[in-house]
């Protein structure tokens, strides 16, 4: 089976459009070869792919007929993604929300006030 197929039957990917795109941006491999859409996989062969900020890693297990539903998808793939890329990811999502949530728009006068209070208070602490 194509891998562009194959990643699209396992539900990695959404449309086979979009493996497509990712092999010509050289983000998919086989047995840590570039791989064209049109590559052939075959049972124990390892495909790694970057997606979403992730470098995955699956062995090819078995080959489905067509898409398959998301309960059955580890019939046919073993996942072999470290634990630590996805505490990585999730550090990231919780590094960008640090700061001010998403959507809560600029500062408001009373934000300003606020952090303006809390600076002079650590001033006045530390004479």
């Amino acid at each position: 089976m194509r891998v562009d197929k194959y990643l699209w039957c396992v539900r990695y990917y959404k449309t086979r459009n979009m493996v497509t795109e990712a092999c010509k941006k050289n983000l998919i491999t086989v047995n840590n070869q570039i791989a064209k859409p049109s590559r052939e996989v075959y049972p124990m062969d390892k495909i790694s792919f970057r997606k979403d900020q992730i470098t995955r890693t699956i062995t090819v297990l078995d080959i489905p007929e067509n898409r398959v539903g998301a309960k059955l998808v580890d019939i046919y793939r073993k996942d072999e993604t470290p634990p630590e890329v996805f505490a990585h990811l999730e550090m990231l999502k919780l590094s960008k929300e640090h700061y001010r949530k998403y959507g809560d728009g600029r500062p408001t006068k009373k934000d300003r006030r606020d952090l303006d209070n809390y600076e002079n208070e650590f001033l006045e602490d530390e004479f």
